[in-house]
């Protein structure tokens, strides 16, 4: 007996394998074809605009990303967590909820536009904010799609509408910028490459309302979603707010040349970060709690960290050398600021391994406190270094602030589970 359940306990963790490195493949192929044409992109735009006016598309970009992380409110998730038996009556429920709250969306986003143009004097970002508000519609129609092929682990075919949308865009930004160099184009493929995601979405995993199978209690989603709706929100304000700190301590023009070397830095592992954490939610998730659980997680880190620390650490040493071949003379400077950005990536995984064990716990205000943590932590240090007016100066705190909050939110998620399993081997020895 004791070796049938050690031999099924073997096949599910080379299942499990298997499963983060066909869906993390999947993702690393989609996001190589993407950074070719996305890099294609950006020697456009580092060539046809200035810092200034990328800065204001910077601006309403920045304010969209804000804005559109309220979309990520955990009932999703909770499609991917919840047992088979519910599967289809929280289906049920989550449709009407994203409806509603896009809706709601909508409404937020030509709200913050209308400020942004009559408060803050600038119309040509509030215009462009006002317009991306219409992504808003496209996204109900798909998102229950989206997040059952994530519980059923269709990497491939996520992977495949992510690359197409993501590549259209960058496709659709390089030719609009050669024709009509505005920040306008820029902003514009957001927009017109939403219908991608919905229409390919749709047919990976077909999908419509089931009557007969009732709703769950919106009280059921409720509690676990406000506290990912507040962790996720909170990671917006880190990852997005630097834009806005920037911009009000140094100026547009500052902007302009943070934001370039934020996307040449850190986007390529941000991206690969977030598809591998797409992946893994699932997986740990469909462990059983406690020590498969655990073990679950300890392959999930070291996968990770095989994968991620030597690709990070490599594109920061290397910085300096492809920023001005690739990028042009002219953004020579910001090799310094690319190669520190690079090593966010470091603390990025870091919390990232935290958050996914926690919301997989069902702990999802500690993952609240967590970011809070980090979101300070962040924020603070980049604001100190821009006193002094240097962007290495504010680049070099955000990074100091994001690995010092990495370092607690370790030490408090690990000790816990250090401490069980000593209890543990404790009280079956």
């Amino acid at each position: 007996m004791r070796n049938a359940i050690r031999k099924s306990c073997s096949m599910l963790q080379q299942d499990a394998v298997r499963r983060l490195l066909g869906g993390l493949g999947a993702y690393g192929g989609a996001e190589l074809a993407t950074r070719i044409v996305r890099l294609a992109a950006t020697i456009v735009i580092a060539r046809q605009l200035a810092p200034d006016i990328v800065g204001q598309a910077a601006l309403a970009l920045t304010l969209f990303e804000i804005v559109r992380v309220l979309a990520r409110t955990g009932v999703g998730q909770r499609i991917i967590a919840c047992k088979p038996a519910e599967l289809a009556a929280t289906c049920n429920t989550a449709h009407g909820l994203f409806w509603a709250w896009s809706l709601v969306l909508v409404v937020v986003q030509t709200s913050a536009a209308a400020i942004l143009w009559l408060v803050f004097d600038q119309a040509a970002a509030g215009a462009m904010l006002a317009v991306l508000s219409i992504v808003y519609l496209w996204m109900p129609g798909g998102l229950v799609q989206c997040h059952l092929a994530m519980r059923e682990g269709r990497n491939g075919a996520m992977a495949r509408t992510s690359a197409a949308q993501a590549i259209a865009d960058h496709v659709l930004t390089a030719a609009l910028l050669l024709a009509w160099p505005s920040p306008w184009s820029v902003v514009l493929p957001k927009l017109l490459t939403a219908p991608i995601w919905l229409v390919m979405t749709r047919r990976n995993r077909p999908w419509s309302p089931d009557p007969m199978a009732g709703r769950v209690p919106f009280r059921s989603i409720a509690g676990f979603s406000g506290a990912l709706l507040l962790a996720e929100t909170l990671i917006a304000v880190r990852s997005q707010c630097d834009n806005l700190i920037v911009a009000a301590m140094m100026g547009t023009n500052a902007l302009g040349t943070y934001y370039f070397a934020y996307n040449a830095g850190i986007g390529i592992v941000s991206s690969l970060v977030s598809a591998f954490a797409t992946v893994a939610f699932p997986v740990l998730c469909s462990a059983s709690e406690g020590s498969a659980r655990k073990s679950a997680m300890l392959r999930i880190v070291a996968m990770g960290c095989a994968v991620f620390v030597p690709v990070t650490l490599t594109q920061a040493i290397a910085a300096p050398l492809y920023v001005p071949v690739l990028f042009g003379s002219h953004w020579t400077q910001a090799a310094p600021l690319v190669a520190l950005l690079c090593l966010t990536g470091l603390p990025l995984l870091a919390t990232t391994f935290t958050t996914l064990w926690k919301r997989a716990q069902g702990e999802a205000g500690t993952d609240v406190v967590n970011q809070t943590v980090m979101c300070v932590a962040a924020l603070g240090g980049l604001a100190l270094g821009a006193r002094a007016h240097s962007l290495e100066a504010a680049v070099t705190g955000f990074l100091l602030g994001q690995i010092a909050a990495a370092t607690v939110i370790i030490v408090r998620s690990a000790v816990p589970m250090l401490r069980s399993n000593s209890l543990n081997r404790g009280t079956f020895a």
